[in-house]
C-alpha cells in the first residue's frame, strides 16, 4: 500500500541527512588540518607571539598575549600557502611534510624600556638588557605615526617604523 506524500518527506529527510554528513566531514577536514598545527600557526590577526628560540629551521615560538613584554611580534597576516610580507615584517612559516600548514607575517610589538636581540636569520627575541646578545633598546614607542622624526638623533640607534597599524620604536644603546 503506498501512501500519497511520502516520497517528497522521504527525499527532504534524505537531503538534509547528507548536508549533515557533508557538513561534518568537512569541518571535520579542517579540524584535522588544525590538530598539525603549533599554537603560534593557529594564531589570529591581531594576536602576538614570543620567540623563544630563533632559527631559519625549526624556531620555538609561543602565543602570549600583547601586553606582555615578551609578546615581541603581532600577527598582521595570515595565508595558507608561502606569500611575501611587507618590508618591515617577518615572516613566519610552518611546514609538515614538506607542505606548508602556516604562513604568517609578523610585525614588531616592541614594548618601551625593553630590551631585544636583532639576528638577520632568526629576526628579533627579547632578551634583559643586561644580557650580552642585547642589539638595542627601544627609548621611545610612539603609537599612530610612522615618523623617524620622532626619534632624537643625537641618543638613537637607528629606529624602526611600522605602517599598519601605524608605529614608531626609536632605539638605543641596551647598556
Amino acid at each position: 500500500m503506498k501512501f500519497a506524500g511520502t516520497r517528497p518527506i522521504l527525499r527532504l529527510v534524505l537531503a538534509l541527512v547528507a548536508v549533515a554528513v557533508a557538513v561534518l566531514a568537512v569541518s571535520g577536514c579542517s579540524a584535522v588540518k588544525d590538530a598539525s598545527k603549533s599554537d603560534t600557526a593557529k594564531a589570529k590577526v591581531g594576536d602576538c607571539i614570543n620567540v623563544i628560540e630563533g632559527s631559519m629551521v625549526d624556531s620555538k615560538t609561543e602565543p602570549v598575549d600583547c601586553s606582555n613584554e615578551k609578546a615581541v611580534y603581532r600577527v598582521a597576516q595570515i595565508f595558507d600557502t608561502k606569500t611575501d610580507c611587507k618590508q618591515e615584517q617577518t615572516s613566519y612559516e610552518e611546514t609538515l611534510n614538506g607542505g606548508t600548514t602556516a604562513f604568517l607575517c609578523l610585525t614588531p610589538n616592541f614594548k618601551e624600556g625593553s630590551c631585544y636581540n636583532e639576528s638577520q636569520t632568526t629576526g628579533y627575541k627579547f632578551v634583559a638588557c643586561t644580557a650580552p646578545e642585547a642589539s638595542f633598546k627601544v627609548t621611545k614607542r610612539v603609537d599612530g605615526q610612522a615618523d623617524e622624526f620622532q626619534c632624537a638623533t643625537d641618543t638613537a640607534l637607528g629606529f624602526r617604523l611600522v605602517e599598519d597599524p601605524k608605529t614608531t620604536f626609536c632605539l638605543g644603546n641596551p647598556k
